[in-house]
């Protein structure tokens, strides 16, 4: 049997994801000089919260040791381990996978993948290998499906503002100032394992855009598409759910995922966005 192994920036609650099949191994977040495990000693509201009153947050990525010890326990009962992480222009996390993985002298037994991407679309690809290690696919096959996966998904994300990216260095300066106007909120997408600010969208009309957007891209195609937004607020993401089902996307199935506190950290409070991909 395979072992399914992702980092906690997918975003997946770990009862949820325990209850899925699907390993967890957490990033950490730090804020008032205490430093926390991402999902696991820490909610995502305690961050955001200390955000919006003007708090700051920094994270780190799993360390190798972490990895080794995880790889053990995982390998100990499972012929081998699909190892699935945040996009390493994002973090290190995937580049500290590899090193434990070629340390334990176990690459043989541990496919490392840099999806090259987070959170949402992240979770999505921790699915698609769940199903194929429960379709009974070999560690080669699941790896190859999951980059078949991340190829054919796309993701939008509107963010408040860019500074909290530009902060932590995920945007370059520049970008942040293409979207630091009034009344607009910037959309951003992976692009090669990057967050990129592709345009701007009306404060009012962002959801509406990306909307559209993922119509143009994927027309009648049945979808899986998963709704992202930062912080419990139920009226928004009930807007955001509304706003989906009239889209015109063929939508069959769709989830409501919270963003992290690791993910948080950097998008700051304010950010949703829509992950879509194609079924069958």
């Amino acid at each position: 049997m395979i072992a399914v192994l992702t980092d906690s920036t997918c975003d997946l609650h770990p009862d949820s994801a325990a209850q899925l099949g699907i390993n967890i191994i957490p990033l950490q977040v730090s804020m008032q000089q205490r430093t926390f495990s991402d999902w696991q000693d820490i909610d995502p509201d305690a961050v955001y919260d200390h955000m919006r009153a003007g708090g700051s947050a920094s994270t780190s990525p799993v360390s190798v040791a972490a990895f080794e010890q995880r790889y053990r326990e995982l390998l100990s009962t499972h012929d081998a381990v699909i190892s699935l992480h945040i996009s390493g222009k994002l973090s290190e996390t995937v580049r500290h996978a590899q090193q434990a993985a070629q340390q334990l002298g176990e690459a043989g037994r541990i496919q490392v993948v840099d999806t090259e991407v987070a959170c949402g679309p992240l979770a999505e690809l921790a699915l698609v290998a769940r199903d194929q290690v429960t379709a009974g696919r070999e560690l080669h096959q699941v790896a190859r499906a999951v980059l078949e996966a991340r190829n054919s998904m796309y993701a939008e994300l509107s963010v408040a503002t860019l500074d909290y990216l530009r902060r932590s260095g995920r945007v370059s300066r520049a970008q942040a100032f293409l979207g630091g106007m009034l009344g607009v909120r910037p959309v951003l997408t992976f692009e090669r394992g990057e967050l990129k600010a592709t345009r701007r969208a009306k404060v009012d009309q962002a959801a509406g855009d990306m909307l559209g957007s993922l119509k143009e891209r994927f027309g009648d195609t049945p979808l899986s598409v998963t709704i992202m937004h930062a912080g419990r607020d139920t009226a928004r993401i009930n807007a955001l759910r509304t706003a989906m089902v009239g889209s015109g996307l063929n939508v069959q199935r769709g989830r409501v995922q919270l963003m992290g506190p690791v993910i948080g950290a950097h998008v700051g409070p304010g950010t949703y966005g829509f992950n879509a991909i194609p079924i069958g």
